[in-house]
Order: C-alpha cells, then structure tokens, then sequence
C-alpha cells in the first residue's frame, strides 16, 4: 500500500528549471560521424531518357513548353524546357538550346544543352552539361 501512496503522491509534481540550464546546439552545428550522402550523378540511362525528352519537347516546337522524363530503374526524373528560338548554326542547321533538370533523391542540379534538327524533323543532341548560370 505504501508503494501505491509514493506513486500516486509523486504523479502531479514537476521540475521547472529556467531555459539557460539546457544545452542549446546552433543549427550550423554538426555532430556524429553521418556524413550527407554524395550527390549522385547522371547515369547513362538517366541521359538517355533526358536526351529523349529534348528531342521530343523540341520536335513539338511549342514556345513555352515542357516535356517530363523518368527513369523507372534509377528513379532519376526531371523536365526539358527550351529556353531560346531555334537559331541557324554554322553548318546551316537549324539549333536550339535548353535546360533538363535532374532529380535523384536529395540531388537536384540543372543541365544545359544544345540541339540541331536532323532528318524527318527529330533533333540531335549536341551537348548536355551541367548548366554554368552567367
């Protein structure tokens, strides 16, 4: 009985200690040994099906569109989005430049790339790097 009365007597107490008593940690502070996990890279696969969606947004030759893109086996997704009027190259093609996202995980980055259109109006894709904003 007496164990009862020491709980019960002790349920509606409670310690109040001023704020100052507790560690506080900075959110710039970082502790333990878990490192954040490396940024994945595009793999060929994921180019693939970018490079794809570019050739595709850009045979629509819509002005303000976008064309999504998913790789189903690395879960790697994005969009192609042109960003400029096709302009004539020296070659005498005609070319357009555009901007792919990259999602993968925690990784988001931007590509950007060139095209130029080849037979029966498809595009070929120069090149798609990661995008150096100027």
């Amino acid at each position: 009985m007496t164990l009862i009365l020491i709980g019960l007597s002790g349920g509606g107490c409670s310690l109040s200690r001023p704020e100052s008593a507790y560690a506080k940690m900075d959110d710039a502070e970082i502790t333990g040994s878990i490192s954040p996990p490396p940024e994945r890279e595009p793999t060929e696969g994921d180019l693939a099906f970018a490079r794809n969606a570019a050739s595709d947004v850009l045979t629509k030759g819509s002005k303000d569109s976008s064309q999504p893109w998913q790789n189903p086996q690395t879960g790697a997704r994005g969009s192609v989005t042109p960003i400029a009027k096709s302009y004539t190259a020296d070659n005498g093609r005609t070319c357009r430049d555009f901007l792919a996202s990259y999602v993968n995980g925690k990784t988001e980055r931007w590509l950007q790339g060139s095209a130029c259109r080849i037979e029966r109006g498809r595009w070929d894709i120069h090149t798609l790097k990661p995008w150096q904003q100027s």
